[in-house]
């Protein structure tokens, strides 16, 4: 399986090969089309958690909505540590990382509305469309074989992914000293540029995601898998909304 890789941290070669040595037929086995219901499933919980905290923002009520925000990034943080060590959990803990993940993406898209109510009112609801659409078409383009995943692209990809990560520590550290690092948040076109190579990435990650799951599922991955696979992909699109929405703000800025 060492042709089996995937800039996401959650879809590791490492996590699927230990999957392997489990008895499948204990479990079931893991297939496409049951990755890909209970990755509905887990969006369904992503956006119901999202839209209580964002009703919970509209009435007024801003700290409990930034204390459930908080609540859902470190409890979500820590679950997805758990389901990476634990992989066989992931039936009983997807679901509740999707609601937490929920609850953290509804209170950064309150936030990100009120702070554009007037300049660009309709920045959440763009940038839904946008994540939505770029992930359905790199579906098709991975489907159709238009984009084909090989040992060079998903070096590249987890290259690039590895550098952003590093650069996103480099930055928080920095931050935590006092030091300005407002090219990375400002609206102006270096950090604009960064923004858009970013998104690129996450876009690009979508297709080894896929790659992986279709892959899992050829050589017969535990049916377990099946929940860990739509939670790491779940992740890069997580990933990927929160960049365009960052993205849109920075060029609403610039107006």
């Amino acid at each position: 399986m060492a042709m089996f890789k995937s800039g996401n941290p959650t879809l590791t070669a490492k996590i699927f090969d230990k999957s392997l040595h489990e008895n499948a037929s204990a479990f079931g086995v893991m297939s496409i089309r049951g990755t890909m219901n209970k990755f509905g499933f887990l969006l369904f919980m992503v956006m119901a958690s999202a839209m209580y905290v964002w009703n919970i923002y509209a009435e007024g009520n801003v700290a409990t909505a930034s204390t459930l925000m908080i609540a859902g990034a470190i409890g979500g943080f820590v679950l997805a540590i758990v389901m990476m060590f634990k992989p066989n959990w992931a039936g009983y803990i997807a679901p509740a990382y999707g609601i937490l993940e929920g609850l953290f993406i509804g209170g950064i898209s309150a936030f990100f509305n009120a702070m554009f109510q007037k300049s660009y009112p309709n920045i959440v609801l763009h940038a839904v469309g946008l994540t939505l659409g770029v992930a359905l078409a790199m579906f098709l383009l991975y489907n159709f074989r238009v984009i084909s995943v090989t040992n060079r692209l998903r070096s590249i990809i987890m290259s690039a992914t590895l550098g952003i990560g590093l650069f996103y520590l480099i930055v928080w550290i920095l931050g935590m000293f006092g030091v300005d690092m407002g090219f990375a948040f400002d609206s102006s076109p270096l950090s604009i540029g960064i923004s858009l190579f970013i998104v690129g990435i996450a876009a690009l990650n979508l297709l080894l995601d896929f790659d992986a799951i279709e892959k899992a599922a050829e050589m017969g991955a535990p049916k377990y898998m099946e929940w860990y696979s739509a939670f790491g992909l779940l992740v890069t699109l997580v990933w990927l909304y929160l960049e365009i929405l960052r993205l849109l703000s920075k060029l609403n800025s610039r107006n």
